[in-house]
């Protein structure tokens, strides 16, 4: 097999594989590393920011909730126990939303 080594040798390189996401509508070439973070977190999950990807931040939920305030017409309860209320009166409690 005289001559082998030689023409393993003449072949051409493999050319490195490129990787791709799209971010925003605009494609974006990334490491193996950045390709696989960007597949595991979603590409729709991701923005440019300062030229960099990064994750878009997460929106805050808001909340809501009843709280016994103070009303002008409100219930009265039974021993102040909020699960025995004897009347509606000028000056009682209302259940009320409040938002975070």
């Amino acid at each position: 097999m005289p001559g082998l080594f030689e023409a393993l040798a003449k072949t051409p390189r493999r050319p490195e594989k490129k990787f791709y996401i799209t971010v925003a509508g605009e494609k974006h070439e990334v490491t193996l590393e950045k390709k696989k973070w960007a597949q595991q977190h979603g590409e729709e999950n991701l923005m440019i920011k300062d030229s960099e990807i990064v994750l878009k931040p997460k929106p805050k939920a808001n909340t809501q909730y009843r709280i016994l305030k103070e009303t002008q017409k409100g219930y009265v309860f039974q021993d102040d126990d909020i699960h025995w209320p004897t009347g509606i009166v000028e000056g009682g409690k209302a259940w009320l939303m409040e938002q975070e």
